[in-house]
């Protein structure tokens, strides 16, 4: 990370080169695509002082096509102990970090199993969190053990073995179990299903999720948690909210989840109801800045508004509210109500997420304090390289998905020119791809044929090149002429200027009638666009 204005995704700022083993990560191999995970079973017991782990995953799965090999994630140094299925042992041969796994014949198309996988090791420890990915040995303020997992970058195979694969998420949930002391409390996402006292002071604690969900949403939290809940009469019924923080922050943590149900308001009014009732909203205190887990969100932000304090806009609005409750939450309709197939795809996450932040801006402080703020968020934007990025190698793009995508959102908001339709296309992306991976083509063309508007070529420029789009302008003989220059071919966005409703530049001059040479012209600020005067080229006289 080379500021906190990138922020929950570890960026790659150079050239890079992809090896088989980010392709084998990255795409659709043969030995994934032939079978579907239904449901994750997963078991772990951490040992604090050593920081090892062991554990297993039981992975309900159904068969696409008749196959015998099958490829199992798990990230070096963790290894598999054994595999069982069907009440026999399997051998597991390693390839870096995955598994493949023969079955004794081909298995039958349309028919459902399960398989054990038992495992063990030292994960990767996160170092850095959430900017790095690994399992996260801290300590409370009274020193005592404070645990938990980030691994959006690196992958849910960083802490079990799983099908660490975007593009395919168990449709019946998960279930998580965590075997630790009974001094500490264990929360996850979903809901807690049992809690079990063992010997030696242990208790196996067990929270399951009913929705589809992300394999890197799947996360424990283990400390000295304390609890309360409320419930939210929402667009679905009542909705339970359930906090849990250390137990010395409870008072500063009951004031600042306040913001909680102002957020769930505007966004179910924008985005369409929260889209995991079934699984409860949490905020689960976290030794990090925070994550998007889903119905289980990580909250590190210390009970303050802003991001650690600081107003990422400088427009002032971005105090107003604290930027984990409002972000994060944002996620749980951008990122895991709909969610990339692709970590190419990022954008789809972040840049709607980005743009919740204005719409919250929105909803209590008016139109206005929206547009201040997603225009203040511009001067983070690098522009240096695409906010796509490559496919089928576990690549994403450029840190820009955040703030430029936002500003790419809120141009296009002022081009649809009707901020109900607006709402409606949020909320329509959200019903249509409920609980469903896509791939931007998918969002593109929903987002034109719903508005009736071709947004391809603002999608090219925007996602697929790092260039700005200038808006040049002339004046001559009394006439106004302007093109688009710096953006890719055909460009044809509108754009509002003064004393004009709007425009339709081309890449070549284009008259736009009778002006003052004397007036200024000016741009609408709501567009990300840039402006530039063509100074006029004036004839040498020869002696």
């Amino acid at each position: 990370m080379k500021t906190l204005l990138f922020l929950f995704f570890p960026s790659l700022f150079f050239a890079q080169k992809f090896t088989q083993q980010d392709s084998l990560m990255g795409s659709n191999t043969p030995e994934r695509a032939w079978w579907n995970v239904e449901k994750y079973e997963i078991s772990v017991e951490p040992d604090f002082d050593s920081k090892t782990i062991k554990g297993s995953s039981k992975i309900y799965f159904s068969v696409l096509s008749e196959q015998k090999r099958i490829q199992i994630d798990l990230q070096n140094p963790l290894v598999i102990d054994s595999v069982i299925f069907e009440g026999k042992k399997l051998k597991a041969t390693r390839l870096g970090d995955i598994y493949y796994i023969d079955f004794e014949s081909k298995l039958n198309e349309n028919r459902n199993h399960n398989i054990y996988i038992y495992y063990s090791g030292t994960p990767k420890e996160a170092k850095n969190p959430p900017w790095d990915g690994g399992w996260i040995w801290g300590r409370d303020k009274l020193g005592r053990p404070w645990m938990s997992v980030a691994c959006q970058g690196i992958g849910a195979s960083s802490w079990f073995p799983c099908k660490d694969y975007g593009a395919d998420e168990p449709e019946d949930g998960s279930e998580l179990t965590m075997t630790i002391s009974t001094f500490l409390q264990a929360v996850s996402n979903g809901k807690r299903l049992s809690s079990f006292e063992q010997q030696n002071h242990k208790k196996a604690v067990t929270w399951k999720v009913k929705n589809p969900i992300n394999s890197y949403n799947i996360i424990p939290n283990i400390g000295h948690y304390v609890n309360w809940t409320e419930n939210y009469s929402g667009e679905k019924g009542e909705l339970t909210c359930s906090y849990w923080v250390l137990d010395y922050e409870f008072e500063k943590a009951k004031e600042q989840f306040k913001q909680v149900k102002n957020m769930l308001q505007s966004f179910e009014n924008w985005f369409g109801p929260y889209p995991f009732y079934e699984d409860t909203y949490k905020l689960i205190q976290s030794p990090y800045l925070g994550m998007e887990h889903q119905s289980g969100i990580a909250y590190g932000n210390g009970f303050q508004n802003g991001y650690y304090g600081k107003d990422l806009s400088s427009s002032g609005w971005g105090l107003k509210w604290d930027f984990i409750i409002v972000h994060e939450s944002g996620h749980e309709w951008f990122g895991n109500n709909i969610s990339s197939k692709d970590v190419a795809d990022m954008w789809i996450h972040e840049s709607f997420t980005n743009y919740s932040e204005t719409l919250f801006t929105e909803s209590f402080y008016g139109k206005q304090a929206g547009n201040e703020y997603v225009i203040g968020l511009r001067k983070n934007i690098k522009n240096d390289r695409p906010i796509i990025g490559k496919y089928d190698v576990r690549n994403e793009g450029s840190g820009d998905m955040y703030y430029k995508g936002a500003n790419m959102i809120h141009t296009i908001r002022q081009i649809i020119q009707n901020d109900e339709k607006f709402r409606l296309l949020l909320r329509g992306l959200n019903k249509d791809f409920y609980h469903k991976t896509v791939t931007t083509e998918q969002i593109e063309t929903y987002i034109s044929n719903f508005t009736g508007i071709n947004f391809s070529k603002i999608f090219d420029q925007y996602l697929r090149t790092n260039k700005l789009p200038i808006l040049e302008y002339k004046v001559k003989k009394g006439q106004l002429y302007y093109r688009w220059s710096n953006c890719v071919e055909q460009f044809d966005m509108k754009v509002k200027i003064s004393n004009s409703d709007f425009i339709e530049p081309r890449t070549e001059w284009k008259n736009g009638g009778n002006w003052n040479k004397k007036q200024k012209l000016l741009l609408d600020p709501n567009f990300y666009v840039d402006l530039k005067k063509v100074r006029l080229m004036r004839n040498k006289k020869h002696s």
